[in-house]
């Protein structure tokens, strides 16, 4: 799609008239006309705030004339519900929401995040093995790890991912081993709803956000693993089955 039908869609699609549209970008209803007629296109202050209004990033307004892939981990960001955002909401289309989360670079280690890929690739027609030395070569040539002592926090955010385990460590909850390793996971993979006193159940995570987790094994053994979830506000443990199937709550902590 061009850009004049993906806005003409955008529009009509959230109920806006082309006068209340051009109100929201400050420009004038004229103006919205050209663009859905192919006459002319926004700028790029107004594209940024045209990704705003409606919640999609600049590629797909422009009808993705570009591949885009994650320049830390180098996933392709086939969607715009991958891509992330900086913390006034507005979307970064060179790194996935795993990546950078609310403007933090959530990766300091290549070993770590070349790890955590290896998992989630490895098949049985893509061995552990040559998905490791296909990351090991991919990396390097990405963005985020050729600039890494430009972007990086010098360590701040590692800092920050050692207090947190540190807390949850202390918590001594029964049966769940030490937590030695957080990773970036997004809200809507782990955003549990969890049976409450009275009937009631509730989800205690934004899908939309990246939060800080991991899943490890009993100590005891058994059939239910224990969840671990935290960010800047709160810690939160639990059980479940596999698949997240019955998930209990176990703790929810303000920090």
């Amino acid at each position: 799609m061009e850009f004049k039908d993906v806005i003409a869609k955008l529009r009509a699609d959230s109920g806006m008239s082309q006068e209340e549209l051009a109100g929201k970008v400050f420009v004038t209803r004229q103006a919205v006309s050209r663009w859905e007629t192919g006459e002319t296109t926004p700028n790029t202050e107004t594209l940024k705030l045209l990704s705003k209004v409606f919640d999609v990033s600049i590629n797909t307004l422009l009808g993705s004339p570009r591949q885009l892939i994650c320049q830390c981990c180098g996933m392709p960001l086939s969607d715009d519900g991958m891509i992330s955002k900086e913390t006034d909401g507005s979307f970064n289309e060179d790194y996935c929401k795993w990546c950078y989360a609310d403007g933090t670079y959530t990766y300091s280690d290549m070993d770590e995040l070349i790890d955590v890929c290896v998992r989630n690739m490895a098949s049985e027609s893509f061995p552990e093995d040559q998905a490791r030395s296909y990351m090991k070569k991919l990396l390097p040539e990405l963005d985020y790890w050729k600039r890494y002592d430009e972007l990086s926090d010098n360590g701040q955010f590692e800092a920050f991912k050692m207090q947190l385990m540190n807390e949850i460590n202390d918590l001594h909850i029964d049966g769940m081993p030490k937590v030695e390793k957080l990773n970036a996971l997004v809200g809507k993979y782990v955003n549990l709803e969890y049976p409450l006193p009275g009937g009631m159940k509730a989800k205690f995570l934004c899908d939309e956000k990246t939060y800080l987790g991991n899943q490890l094994e009993p100590v005891f053994g058994g059939d239910r693993c224990f969840g671990v979830l935290a960010n800047m506000d709160f810690i939160l443990i639990c059980t479940y089955e596999k698949d997240g199937e019955n998930p209990e709550l176990v703790l929810y902590k303000k920090r």
